[in-house]
């Protein structure tokens, strides 16, 4: 009987895969995911696979796309990763770690022993700088949205003034699809990041004497339209690791199928949609939402006037 760890031999025959051609620079490894089903092992095991090829300089963790080979030479020039070693681990490192992997495979596959071992330390370690996985997204969110500062200025015109912050959360959102998940309307944490996109927007709201009500249900209604299109995102990155297909190559296998229902003749709009090839692109559904609701709050702000 082998005496070999149990993730030494699957990395070696994932290994064998890349050596042999059968996975080519840029094809995706198996996920965390797909080894635990393929291999039968526990998840943190299947942590140590992927931990074991990235530290041979064999793959690369890609945002949206997984884990992939890296080129020949790419391979050549790579350092094997040094773990951090717990008297170097920082606040800063653990939560910079969960983003590249929140980024990569979701804010599901995000667990401290995930973190833990990618750093190269005992999983205890990480709790003398984050309390818990729950405050950790929280500390997750708060630096992804402080890559997107606002300017010093919040500009006069109040519609170009929320146009920015729009933009800015859903650039925030774009960049890492996990955050949607992570920010709660019901039950928000504290973020000092995110609480300033909420002071931003009121601000700008309260300067033109919008009354609480009003300047709470329209910053919610925005901050609403955003999270949700940005959730799509993040479901997507999941359909994407769980399939190991792109969007576009899902929608050409749903081609026959959409066919034969079509040409019952039932559903004739949608039949005339699909002919016009309608262009379903999440920025340009994301710019024309903001822009009916800032519609709608300007002719509020013009019904105000008027009174």
């Amino acid at each position: 009987m082998s005496t070999e760890a149990p993730y030494l031999r699957i990395a070696a025959e994932i290994k064998a895969r890349i050596a042999r051609g059968d996975l080519r620079p840029g094809d995706r490894v198996p996920s965390t995911r797909q080894i635990t089903q393929e291999w039968g092992v526990a998840m943190a095991t299947a942590t140590k696979v992927i931990t074991a090829l990235k530290d041979d300089g064999l793959v690369d963790t890609k945002p949206g796309a997984g884990t992939v080979v890296r080129s020949a030479g790419a391979r050549s020039a790579a350092v094997s990763r040094r773990p951090v070693g717990e008297r170097d681990l920082g606040k800063d490192a653990v939560i910079r770690a969960a983003i590249a992997v929140a980024d990569a495979e979701g804010l599901q596959m995000v667990s401290m022993r995930r973190i833990a071992t990618d750093l190269g330390v005992a999983t205890m370690s990480l709790y003398r700088h984050v309390p818990s996985k729950e405050d950790l997204v929280v500390e997750m969110a708060d630096v992804a949205f402080a890559e997107q500062p606002f300017p010093e200025r919040v500009p006069g015109d109040w519609r170009a003034a929320m146009e920015i912050a729009a933009r800015l959360m859903w650039t925030v959102c774009r960049r890492h699809p996990w955050v949607a998940e992570a920010m709660s309307m019901t039950r928000p944490r504290v973020s000092p990041n995110l609480i300033m996109y909420t002071e931003w927007v009121l601000t700008v709201l309260r300067r033109h004497g919008l009354s609480m009500d009003d300047m709470m249900y329209t910053h919610l209604s925005v901050f609403g339209h955003i999270r949700g299109l940005a959730l799509t995102l993040q479901d997507e990155t999941r359909a994407r690791q769980d399939s190991g297909i792109t969007h576009e190559e899902w929608i050409e296998t749903q081609g026959e199928a959409l066919e034969r229902l079509l040409a019952t003749g039932r559903y004739p709009t949608m039949a005339a949609i699909i002919t016009d090839e309608f262009d379903y692109d999440l920025d340009k559904v994301f710019e024309y939402g903001l822009r009916l609701l800032l519609d709608g709050v300007q002719q509020r702000l013009r019904a105000r006037e008027l009174h």
